[in-house]
């Protein structure tokens, strides 16, 4: 892990915070290889049951430092991974593909690639003043970090399309509107640490399941969602940690989930 990014695991919960504050976490050559780095290094832990995501200092991420990116180039590379990804769509894609839930607590601004990694996670809780944009277009670019197909299940075709075309700012309120946001909240980190203690709390290998599934629900055919359901209901279904979900509602206590 380089400087740009931060973990902290406490309680099966996974802290990650981008660190280039006094650059409103602007996205550099390094910020790219941090965000990577860090996906790649939670996906196989099993002791992490839910994801927060996070900006220091005054914003979430005012999207790409176009002077670092063209001083430096893009130093990103384009080997695509396992998944499709090359890097710079790795840093979006790879939160929709961890295996535990992703919540993205967004504040300042969430702006081009800034909005595109938010949008990653499962979901995301924005602070009342924070502004958006898909910021590409205002500097001769197309989006090109998983964006679009992660956007084209949340918010409508032409809506989308305006917001793409035109790059124009919109608040907190808009983006919650148009499906952008899951909810507003004053506090935006302080309510996605309450939500993933709640998940953490739950059977991480039905969440893992469930999560699978949503991932599958805007594309795949009814049958094979069908089949899908029945797959992840047989992986947990009179399983130790089903048990124990069992016991720990009837006695009207906590569950202690193995991972």
């Amino acid at each position: 892990m380089n400087d740009r990014v931060s973990i902290t695991v406490t309680d099966h919960v996974a802290d990650v915070r981008l660190t280039r504050a006094d650059k409103m976490n602007a996205i550099d050559p390094a910020m790219f290889t941090g965000i990577g780095e860090a996906i790649d290094s939670l996906h196989d832990r099993t002791d992490v049951r839910c994801v927060i995501l996070s900006g220091e200092g005054k914003a979430f991420c005012a999207g790409l430092d176009m002077a670092s990116m063209q001083a430096g180039g893009s130093g990103t590379g384009r080997e695509r991974n396992d998944q499709g990804s090359i890097l710079p769509q790795h840093v979006t894609w790879g939160w929709r593909n961890l295996p535990m839930p992703v919540i993205a607590a967004v504040h300042g601004v969430a702006f081009g690639g800034g909005f595109q990694i938010m949008s990653g996670a499962d979901i995301r809780i924005v602070a009342p003043g924070t502004r958006f944009a898909i910021r590409e277009m205002y500097w001769g670019l197309v989006p090109d970090m998983a964006g679009f197909p992660i956007w084209r299940g949340l918010v409508r075709d032409d809506v989308l399309r305006e917001l793409v075309y035109t790059a124009r700012e919109f608040d907190a309120e808009e983006a919650l509107h148009h499906g952008f946001v899951t909810r507003i909240a004053d506090n935006p980190h302080a309510a996605a640490m309450d939500l993933a203690r709640t998940i953490a709390d739950k059977s991480p290998h039905a969440i893992r399941g469930a999560k699978r599934l949503c991932n599958m629900a805007h594309d795949a055919d009814p049958r094979t969602m069908l089949e899908a359901e029945t797959d992840e209901q047989i992986k947990v279904i009179g399983k130790p940690n089903m048990m124990e979900q069992v016991a720990a509602n009837m006695a009207k206590r906590k569950a202690v989930f193995a991972d």
